[in-house]
């Protein structure tokens, strides 16, 4: 099998993907805009061979560059990077290069929010009522109809970089004044917990493995008021998420793929669908899995892709805590203390790239154990503030 890797090299614990997928027997090429010399010792060791381009963004390069993986190792049987920016790109050189996956036609539903509603209402599910505004006429229209508050985001986009919550007409100026210049959905506001529903379906849209986060608060909240975060897995997932999780994959099809679908979970049970994202969770949470699992959800990708294998990976067996720190606030306990006095729990830490600092902070901790307490304790001494 050919695999091309689009930015083999970012994140870093994405490398895992360049590993695994040549421990399971496909020629991994690479395709990125780093130099050689500047990819990681795994992923070097991992390519069969690799094209460097000046700009991701330019498609044509990219097409050269598929050309070039073409005429030198045959037909292309798959491609993805995992990541959520180039789903576009990915589609489209799937399309041209007639390459299994996601393409330039049913990228549309996944990519745009207003999209997605659509989808999540065939499903059977109820989202929360939703519209592109393009004005202010047609967002005062829609907060007369649904009332206060809204909350705004780009129709595509991923983070809650540019969200705003408008909890009144009196908001709508500055909401006007600093959102990006591109199409923004607005939203009833939905009260509940965020969860999420994780995992991997095969090649008939049938779950591998699934878990499950819980936040500390709201990452948009995090963002906005750039604040610090933890999020924890849990070792069951309640009935009502797992069935509209299954009815979601189900109604937007998704085979041979991560996904990180995002929901409202009310006290009472009823699960309101927010988004669809056909990646794998962001950050740290793929190590979290495997710490949840006792197991390596990169192998069992690589073995699905390659091989068309799908391993179970058994039952959930600890908790597994992620705890950001941001540079700028001032906590209690030195990075060297919080190694000492917490490494009971510890299973991992790093320092994060920038690009994820405004919702996980600057340097994540990943925490394990079969019972909650400890982990909250643990977490609590982590970001006790000074």
């Amino acid at each position: 099998m050919n695999s091309v890797f689009l930015s083999p090299n970012f994140p870093p614990n994405f490398a895992n993907f360049a590993v695994q997928l040549k421990q399971a027997g496909a020629c991994v090429l690479g395709l990125g805009d780093d130099h050689y010399d500047d990819l990681s010792g795994d992923v070097r060791r991992s390519l069969t061979d690799y094209y460097r381009v000046s700009s991701m963004h330019n498609y044509d390069e990219l097409v050269r560059a598929m050309g070039y993986f073409t005429h030198r190792y045959g037909k292309m049987d798959h491609l993805d990077s995992h990541n959520e920016y180039w789903l576009e790109t990915e589609a489209r050189l799937r399309t041209d290069f007639n390459i299994e996956g996601i393409d330039v036609h049913q990228i549309g539903k996944i990519k745009r929010k207003s999209e997605m509603k659509e989808v999540f209402i065939k499903a059977g599910l109820k989202p929360a009522r939703g519209r592109v505004c393009n004005n202010r006429e047609e967002l005062l229209a829609f907060i007369k109809e649904v009332g206060c508050p809204v909350v705004a985001k780009p129709n595509i986009g991923v983070g809650a970089a540019k969200t705003f919550k408008i909890c009144s007409e009196a908001e709508i100026d500055n909401y006007l004044a600093e959102k990006l210049p591109e199409e923004y959905i607005v939203e009833e506001y939905c009260e509940g917990q965020i969860v999420t529903y994780d995992g991997l379906v095969d090649g008939n849209g049938d779950v591998v493995f699934s878990s499950s986060l819980r936040y500390s608060r709201g990452v948009m909240e995090v963002v906005n008021e750039d604040s610090d975060i933890y999020y924890h897995t849990v070792r069951q997932i309640e009935p009502e998420l797992e069935a509209a999780g299954i009815a979601t994959l189900k109604a937007f099809d998704m085979r041979k793929r991560f996904f990180h679908l995002e929901f409202f979970m009310k006290e009472d049970g009823t699960i309101t669908p927010l988004e669809v994202n056909i990646r794998p969770p962001g950050g740290l949470t793929l190590n979290m899995m495997n710490y949840t699992f006792d197991a390596d959800c990169y192998r069992t990708w690589a073995n699905l892709i390659v091989n068309g294998v799908s391993e179970p990976l058994g039952e959930r067996s600890h908790l597994v805590f992620y705890v950001g720190r941001k540079d700028r606030i001032p906590y209690q306990m030195t990075h060297q203390q919080v190694l000492e006095k917490c490494s009971a729990v510890m299973m991992h830490h790093e320092r994060l790239n920038d690009v994820f600092s405004g919702a996980l902070g600057n340097y994540g901790y990943l925490l394990r154990h079969e019972e909650i307490e400890p982990l909250l304790e643990a977490t609590e001494l982590i970001q006790r503030r000074g």
